[in-house]
Order: structure tokens, then sequence, then C-alpha cells
């Protein structure tokens, strides 16, 4: 072996201080995209919330300032400033010192959502500066970073009457993919918190525009109020807001559910304000709850028969929005992303307070158990006819001896790894896919016209639908309860439309289509949108391809704008099969777009804006977005 490769001890490096965070940064906040440059607020704004959580904070300040740095202002206790054993003043430990923190059980929280003592010291490490100001004891305290270094000594800058903590820092531009803070995304993640923390203020303000932005979130209702805020762009069955809280063993429980007329379930669960997406314990014991208490009261007040099977869980939760949220002082998640509660207790006790509730709720309200037994029953028999029309599929796939749709042009590589599909908006550009394509590992589906909107329809129908019928066995994952994502034949689905208007509502249908009855797809990376060139644009008989507006106002500095011929690509169809794979299908030069969930209640709630029976919703949120638009088809 050449001694480039020797292992011995001078290989072993020991990262000292923070240096481990910025050398592997998604080790902490999950990327180095937007994702990740947002994340550093919510671990600020998080320990905010720690504060008020324990009863010390009433208001926090959260702005957006011209340079896209960030501050964050508490009314809390302020972080302690007083001289640690360790020899430096505690919050300069709380900034530099990864796993440093008052939530380790030192009486400091008894509940809190950071648990693992890193948040403030990532922040910072990932930081270009942070600055501190701790107001307490009627002084101002002032402390200074860069790179996640001491850059001043912690001093007392002047008095005040006020008490808190003030952090502003500006994410380090080496770091980070990009630096333009979303108010959108901010402003979503901090009402949500508000409606988790009944009656906290929490203020917004973007100062970057020419007109400043502002909102401010503060929801004495709490989760009840949450609730009716997710369903207020669809029809609610009834107009109680059912809601329940206790506690057990440790363990605080608000509950809160009403159900509206669509055929999806909505739930969302959180430990200590922590959205849990992958659920968990507390999860179960809601499901389990809630299915038990309406098949006792069905069964008590004769809405379903001796003869009748129980109704699932699914047929309970068709169409129903609730808010899970849980306290409690030693919660075991899953690894810092915090994505699956695994506390034993929680099961139960969120099982015996919702039961309880619920009955209550129920036997208070007649007219809304029967509107909801009504409901759950028709979804019972519509789940049955599903399950008869997947036996049916099965058993003509069997007869057939395929089960793959007939106008699928699979590939010859047997190894979903290595395998994709293009979902492909026409025959016409099926064809051109096809020509263009690798036959090794590009598989092409056409699809004719506009597949079914599933945002208003129960799954017996949807398996009447020919273009879903043809994804679902050529993915061949099945789809709901007989999801099974080991069985699923390519590592990419990549949706590919024009790109005029026509193609966009192909997209979003489509992409309505996995997030309600294959969100598996979604949360494992599996599904793309293909990115065909916008313009062709041509001088001096050379051609270049161009797919966004900035790339063409480049273009255009560099070329010059005289003698130049631009033209605008509406539809896949206008390209040869050469051109389709040179820009759109070739691995080695396409732009691809991988779907992701990043906040399961906004993707619900845009999903159910653009894809629901309400309007004016649908109205509003297009005219809200209508400046960002370029080159609009009307």
């Amino acid at each position: 072996m050449s001694k480039d490769t020797d292992y011995d001890q001078s290989q072993i490096q020991v990262l000292e201080g923070l240096e481990a965070v910025r050398r592997r940064p998604g080790m902490y906040i999950g990327s180095t995209s937007a994702r990740g440059l947002h994340h550093l607020v919510y671990e600020i704004v998080d320990n905010a919330v720690d504060e008020a959580l324990a009863g010390f904070c009433d208001t926090i300040e959260v702005i957006i300032h011209e340079d896209n740095s960030i501050s964050v202002l508490d009314n809390g206790r302020g972080i302690p400033v007083g001289m640690h054993e360790k020899g430096v003043p505690a919050i300069q430990l709380v900034f530099t010192t990864l796993h440093a923190g008052g939530k380790f059980g030192g009486g400091g929280y008894k509940v809190s959502g950071g648990l693992h003592g890193v948040g403030a010291s990532v922040v910072n490490a990932l930081s270009e500066w942070l600055k501190v100001e701790i107001y307490t004891e009627g002084k101002i305290h002032s402390q200074e970073y860069a790179y996640g270094d001491v850059v001043s000594e912690l001093k007392v800058i002047g008095k005040t009457k006020n008490r808190g903590s003030y952090i502003h820092f500006k994410p380090d531009a080496t770091i980070f993919e990009e630096l333009e803070y979303d108010f959108d995304v901010l402003k979503q993640r901090l009402q949500e918190m508000a409606f988790l923390m009944r009656s906290l203020k929490i203020t917004l303000e973007d100062k970057r525009e020419n007109e400043v932005q502002k909102v401010e979130f503060k929801y004495d209702g709490g989760i009840k109020e949450f609730v009716a805020y997710r369903n207020r762009n669809k029809t609610p069955l009834y107009d109680k807001i059912m809601y329940c809280e206790g506690e057990r063993d440790g363990v605080i429980v608000e509950v809160s559910l009403q159900h509206n007329d669509t055929y999806v379930e909505n739930v969302f669960s959180f430990v200590n304000n922590i959205t849990t997406p992958e659920g968990g314990t507390h999860l179960s014991g809601f499901k389990n709850a809630l299915t038990k208490t309406l098949n006792d009261y069905a069964r008590k007040n004769k809405y379903l028969k001796e003869q009748d099977k129980n109704l699932s869980g699914e047929d309970a939760r068709e169409g129903l929005t609730a808010v899970i949220s849980i306290k409690l002082a030693d919660p075991q998640f899953e690894g810092q992303t915090k994505q699956k509660l695994g506390n034993s207790e929680a099961r139960g006790a969120v099982d015996s307070i919702l039961t309880e509730g619920l009955t209550f709720f129920l036997e208070q309200n007649p007219g809304v158990a029967k509107i909801v037994l009504e409901k759950s029953i028709m979804a019972n028999r519509a789940r049955e006819a599903a399950r008869k029309a997947r036996d049916l599929t099965r058993r003509k796939s069997a007869l057939e001896g395929t089960s793959l749709p007939g106008k699928l042009a699979d590939c010859s590589d047997k190894d979903p790894k290595n395998c994709e599909i293009y979902l492909v908006e026409g025959d016409s550009a099926g064809g051109s896919a096809k020509s263009a394509r690798s036959r090794q590992t590009q598989a092409i589906l056409p699809l004719r016209g506009k597949i079914l909107n599933v945002e208003k329809a129960r799954l017996d129908k949807i398996l009447g639908n020919n273009e879903i019928i043809s994804m679902i066995t050529a993915f061949g994952t099945g789809i709901s309860d007989d999801f099974n994502i080991e069985k699923l034949r390519y590592y990419k689905i990549i949706v590919m439309t024009d790109a005029d208007v026509d193609g966009a509502h192909i997209r979003t249908l489509l992409l309505t289509f996995f997030y309600r009855f294959m969100p598996q797809l979604i949360e494992n990376g599996i599904i793309y949108i293909a990115q065909p060139p916008l313009y062709k644009v041509t001088k001096n008989k050379k051609s270049e391809y161009v797919y966004n507006e900035r790339a063409l106002e480049k273009l255009f500095v560099k070329l010059g704008k005289d003698n130049v011929v631009l033209q605008r690509y509406k539809g896949l169809g206008e390209m040869d099969a050469e051109q389709l794979w040179e820009t759109t299908m070739n691995p080695e030069k396409r732009i691809l777009l991988q779907v992701e969930i990043e906040d399961a209640a906004a993707a619900d709630e845009i999903f159910t804006t653009l894809m629901g029976d309400k309007v004016e919703p649908r109205r509003e949120f297009i005219e809200a977005h209508a400046k960002h638009v370029k080159n609009l088809d009307i």
C-alpha cells in the first residue's frame, strides 16, 4: 500500500470546540439549504418558548433585518450571566459549548423542547457574527461572537427595567447555500407555535421591503383555535370543536378535533411544542381512544347492530382534523430530529384523557355524534367497496399474466435502485420521451388528460380511474393500507409536464394524489419534478437552453439582446427526442427538483386551498402570489 493510504495514530483527528459543527453542519441542522437556514431561527425561538413553558415569558419578538440577519427578543428570565464553576460566565458556555444548557434535570426547566443543549451553540457556530444582550437585575449584559468564537468578554453596557434575552445573528455565507429568509416560512412556524402556547404573543417583522411587514399571533383558545384555523378552507360537519385536557402519570395532555366533509384525515401531533411527523406513542393512544369510544357509543345507541363489524380507525378518522399536544419532563425521541415519541406512559395518558373527554362530548352533543357516526359508517362501506376493487384489480392482473399497464414503456434493468419512471403528460410527449430515453434505466408512462382530483373523492372512486390504476400498478407498491415501499419498482418517480397552465394543473393533481394516498413516496425522497427549459436562446447560429428567468437575464448580459432569437417552450412536444434528452432527461445534465414536506400542516393547507371545493380561498391565494408570477398563461 502507498503511504497515502496508511492508517495510524496520525490520522486520528480531534475537533475542538464548535469546529465539529462547522465541519458537519448537516448533522446538527439537517442541511445547509433553505431548510437549515430557517432552522437556526427555530432553535433560538424554541429556547424562548421554553421560558414560556416554564411560566416566565409571554412575549417573543422576531425580526428579519435588512441584511437578512435575525433577532429574537423575549421577556423571560434571561440566560444566566453569573460565573460558572468552569471558570467562564454561564452564558458563554451556552453559546460556545455543545451540550451545555439548563435542560438536563438541573431544575431550570421541568419541560422543554430542547433536550440536547446544542441549539444556541450551533446557531453561534454557523453564524458570521452573533450578539447577545441579557436584561436581568436592572442591568444590560452584552457579549459578541464570530464564527462561534468569543470576540468580546461579557460586560455590562447599561441599565434597564426589563428582563429577558435578545439574540441577534447573521448566518455564515460560507456555510449556507442561500441566505435569503422566507417571511412566509417563518410566519407559518411561529403561528403554529402560538397556537400550541395558549396566550403567548409572538410577533414577526420583516424590515427588508420598502413596506415593512409585521404579523402578530396570540391565541387564547390554543389548539382549539388551531383546529378551527386548519378547517377554515373546508366545510366542518358541525359547529362545535371538541376539546379536552388533563394530566396522567406526569404527562400533560391537550386534544382538540372536528370533522369536515373531506375524505382525508389530518392529525397533527406535538411533544413539548415539537412536531412529531412520524407520530409515536401519543398518537397511538389518540387513535385507540377515538376508535374505541366511537364504537362503544355506536353500539350503545344502536348505530351499529349486533351483526355489524366495528368501525376501523380509518373510518373514524375520515375527514378528521385533530391536534394532539402533550408535555412531559423526559421525552424519549428517536434522534435529535425528534420525529417519533417512544415514551410508553404517553400512550396511556392520551388514551384515558381522550376516552373520558370524547365520551362526555358525544353524550352532551347527540346531534354531533349522529353526524360523525353516519360519516364513519359511510366510510366503512366505501372502504369495503375499495377493498373489493383492489381484489378485482389483483385478480384481473393475475388472469392477464402481468400487473403492468400496456402503455408503460418499461426499462430493462430490474434493480429498482437503478430505475426511474417518467410520468409524462399526453401521448405526444410520451412518444418523444420513449424515443429520447435510456432504455436500460428509464421507464415512460404517458398519462392521458388530467387525473382525478383526489381531494374530492374517496378511495373506492379513485380506484376506478384508469390513469391512477396505471400508476399504482406501474409503481408496484399498492395504495393506502396495502402500500408497501419494499415493492417499489423505481427509486425515482419523475413528473414531467408542460410549462403552461395545464401542465401545472396536472402536476398539482399528481402531487395531491401522492401526498394523500402515497405519502411514503414523498417522505422517502422518491418524487421529483423534471425541469424542462423555458427558453432556447440563439445567436450567430449557436443555441443555449435556459431554465429560469434569472439565468435568462444573465445570458442577455453576456450576449446582449441585439440579433438574439428567443423561443419560449410551453410544451414538451415542441422539442424533438434529441432535444428532450439533452435538456430534460440526460442524468448528467438535467435539473430535477426533489419534492419534500417540510411542514405537514402547511402542506395540507396548500392542497386544500388549491384543490378543495371552496373558491374564495383559492382566489385569495392566487391574488396574494400573482406578483411573483412571470409569463402567466390566461
